[in-house]
């Protein structure tokens, strides 16, 4: 009879497992929780019969779990007329504690009675009263929880975990209490991690309550990452009254702070004042280390002014972070200033401190500065470190100051020092920018000789200094290399070679580039929108690169001025006058205002396409939004009204030019002697030449051969020839042109042997071939 009652006992039990289960269904408070801590087999029946559920929980919960016990008290009162369902079930009356304590200790698994314990139908509510009876021998406990483990078809419950759990803890052996912990929240049994705490509070009584437990497992969610978690675990400690230590909070606090969760970071550490945790130095250097590097210093320094009121002295770590945070905005004297007060604090500089000043003055190009603290560090006893040159070096070295960064860096190696990947990516990325290949590669083999690997900056360093040399075969062995190394191209990489297979006029390559970022989900950027544009254009492959602007938009990156004035260029240079337009209205549609350049191109190829008032009318509307033509803009309308037979029209903004201060470049002079070449106005064509050599500008190939063009056409034969020879005399190859208007002209004129004492110097100038006839391209002029 006695056996009878305690299978039924034991059945209740487990219906009060499935029905906590039940009930616990999107609930975030601690939920009923079966009773199934016994002391010893004797009080099995009792302890069933008289109190089938404790909730465990204060009084003040009580009406929220009415429903709950009302059913599983019904349940239970059921089964004691249901019997025949768990018949099979059967005491062992012989398994009793030195029973047990016997087969564990000696090992013996195979023994009938522990045997048939793990394959009842009950095992897991079994094993549970097992551990109770083995509480004082925590050890053989945990070595029948193992045991159990590996056994076939068995699986502890959540219950089993949690008792266990408390028995490690309240015996001291905190390293299996903790490794336990972590394999129920990792594991996810029966119950979400989340609400372990539920049934951790309702098996507390377990053993004498030891309340760090609930820390452990608190710490043991923030270990594994289980933020939501942890947070839910933290409001129920607090409703209970269980607070977890302060360090413990800290670790979370920390956590979110690196997972960059500023709404959650700031939300808990809102909650620890809230519960009456007393933060730490610790507890605030955390908040102000990440609100310095989010850039919101206004709520660092708040912060600081607080913990200063509470008592809590700021330390070395407390300052640097607001130090840093302000020099890295350019708050430089914010920074100084700082780094007094810490003094007058009595919290001395270290050498991280130093580090942080002299790495935000040479950010902001203040090396004097720089170097002072770097003296004054020495003063107070403190060793530079490979930082503090690292970053000296990386100055000297963005400067272009290579000899200052070669005498650090080998100064520092003679005190003992080994540069880092920071220090010999400075130097290669500085040594390819200087033209000095192959320095930059000695020490990129240098770098990897002494056991350092290359990080993506040093990848692109190195990637970046081949495409700008041109050496794009050398590039693309240093892009098939990475996925060897583990590294991923990123944009930036994706970026220069891009850029290096467009200078080395290989847009196909460019755009195979590209096509390869895309298939990867690599979003560019607009400066590499703006690059493949440019690239498109420069080839004329002009549809392509509008429809850059498509995938732009797709990417929800918007076009700039830079962009669509590579585009109008490109349009009007294909002679697509009527897209150009398109496109500046469009531009114009998107608010992007027009910039000087974008004057310059339109005006300039207005002009060339002879649409000289349009140009005029726009070089209007310039002015009128403030913007000031420079140089460029005057000369391509000058060159557009000349062009256009408009001389004198040219000549009154020549003047302006002048009026206003600018000084006409080679480009006006001779679009107006050209002009007034074709109008037949030679003298005043002189004039100009004459003007140019007066201000000490040269006139170049272009302007000889629209001197000699010109007077050869109104028949100043001999004074065209006498330009020719003062050309060559200056330096001035002349070309194929020059010498074909010249050798025409003497045909026309009959001079055979003239003729031929030119064609003579075209052959030895190798402009033309020594077995070419006597017969020059037609050149129009």
């Amino acid at each position: 009879m006695k056996c009878c009652i305690e299978a039924v006992c034991v059945f209740a039990k487990t219906m009060l497992v499935f029905l906590r289960t039940l009930f616990s269904i999107s609930r975030k408070t601690p939920r009923c929780v079966s009773v199934r801590i016994l002391t010893n087999s004797a009080s099995l029946s009792h302890i069933c019969m008289s109190n089938s559920i404790s909730c465990g929980v204060p009084d003040h919960y009580s009406s929220h779990y009415v429903l709950p016990c009302l059913v599983v008290s019904v349940t239970s009162y059921l089964c004691l007329f249901r019997q025949n369902y768990v018949t099979e079930v059967k005491c062992d009356e012989g398994l009793e504690e030195g029973v047990i304590f016997r087969i564990v200790r000696e090992g013996r698994w195979d023994d009938d009675r522990i045997v048939r314990l793990f394959e009842s139908g009950l095992g897991s509510v079994s094993v549970e009263r097992v551990y109770v009876e083995l509480k004082r021998e925590p050890g053989l406990a945990l070595k029948l929880f193992k045991w159990a483990e590996r056994r076939n078809g068995f699986s502890h419950s959540t219950e089993s975990f949690c008792i266990l759990i408390h028995i490690l803890f309240c015996s001291l052996m905190y390293v299996d209490a903790h490794d336990l912990m972590k394999e129920l929240a990792s594991s996810n049994r029966v119950v979400p991690a989340s609400d372990i705490f539920d049934i951790l509070w309702s098996s507390r009584n377990v053993c004498t309550p030891g309340f760090g437990v609930f820390d452990m497992l608190f710490s043991v969610l923030v270990e594994l990452g289980m933020f939501e978690e942890a947070t839910d675990c933290f409001s129920k400690m607090k409703r209970f009254r269980v607070l977890p230590k302060a360090r413990s909070c800290n670790s979370l606090l920390h956590r979110l702070t690196k997972s960059g969760r500023e709404n959650d970071s700031r939300n808990f550490f809102k909650e620890m004042f809230g519960a009456g945790i007393a933060p730490s130095v610790f507890t605030y250097n955390i908040m102000i280390d990440y609100l310095c590097k989010e850039g919101d210093l206004k709520s660092a320094n708040i912060l600081l002014s607080n913990m200063k009121k509470l008592g809590i002295t700021p330390d070395t770590f407390t300052y640097n972070s607001l130090i840093d945070g302000h020099g890295k905005i350019g708050q430089l004297d914010d920074s100084v200033c700082l780094c007094e007060e810490m003094k007058e604090y009595g919290v001395y500089p270290d050498v991280v401190t130093y580090n942080i000043l002299i790495n935000c003055f040479c950010k902001y190009d203040k090396l004097p500065q720089a170097f002072k603290f770097l003296q004054e560090m020495k003063e107070n006893g403190l060793e530079p470190n490979v930082v503090t040159y690292s970053t000296f070096i990386d100055a000297f070295c963005k400067e272009a100051m290579m000899q200052e960064a070669i005498k650090f860096f080998i100064d520092m190696r003679r005190l003992g020092l080994t540069p880092n990947e920071y220090t010999y990516t400075s130097l290669v990325d500085a040594n390819f920018k200087a033209g000095n290949v192959g320095e930059a590669v000695k020490l990129v083999k240098e770098m990897l000789e002494a056991g350092f690997s290359m990080n993506i900056v040093t990848y692109t360093a190195l990637l970046d200094g081949f495409c700008e040399e041109g050496r794009m075969e050398e590039a693309e062995e240093v892009l098939k290399s990475m996925p060897e190394a583990e590294v991923t191209p990123n944009l930036t990489i994706y970026t220069a070679l891009i850029h290096g297979y467009i200078k080395a006029q290989r847009i196909g390559d460019a755009v195979n580039i590209w096509q390869e970022m895309k298939d990867k989900n690599i979003v560019p950027d607009q400066m590499l929108c703006g690059t493949i544009v440019w690239g498109l254009c420069k080839e004329e492959r002009l549809e392509e690169a509008t429809l850059i602007l498509g995938e732009m938009k797709e990417c929800n990156i918007q076009a700039n001025d830079v962009i669509y004035t590579t585009l109008i260029d490109g349009y009007f240079k294909a002679g697509k006058t009527k897209e150009a337009l398109i496109l500046l209205e469009q531009m114009q549609e998107l608010g992007i205002d027009p910039t000087i350049v974008t004057y310059c191109v339109l005006i300039d190829g207005l002009c060339k396409s002879g649409s000289v008032d349009m140009a005029i009318d726009h070089f209007g509307k310039m002015q009128e939004m403030g913007m000031i033509p420079n140089v460029v803009v005057y000369t391509a309308l000058i060159d557009g009204l000349c062009k256009a037979k408009r001389v004198e029209s040219a000549k009154m903004l020549f003047d302006v030019m002048g009026c206003k201060g600018m000084l006409p470049d080679k480009v006006a002079y001779t679009s107006l002697i050209d002009g007034y070449m074709k109008d037949g106005n030679i003298e005043e064509a002189l004039n100009f030449r004459d003007l140019m050599l007066e201000v000490g500008m040269q006139p170049d190939l272009y302007t000889y051969t629209t001197l000699i063009s010109g007077l050869l056409k109104a028949g100043h034969v001999q004074q065209a020839r006498d330009l020719l020879d003062e050309m060559i005399m200056k330096g001035i190859t002349p070309d194929e042109v020059v010498y074909g208007c010249l050798v025409r002209k003497y045909c026309d004129l009959g001079d055979m042997d003239e003729a031929q004492k030119l064609q003579t110097e075209m052959v030895r100038s190798n402009l033309i071939s020594g077995t070419s006839h006597f017969s020059v391209p037609c050149v129009k002029t």
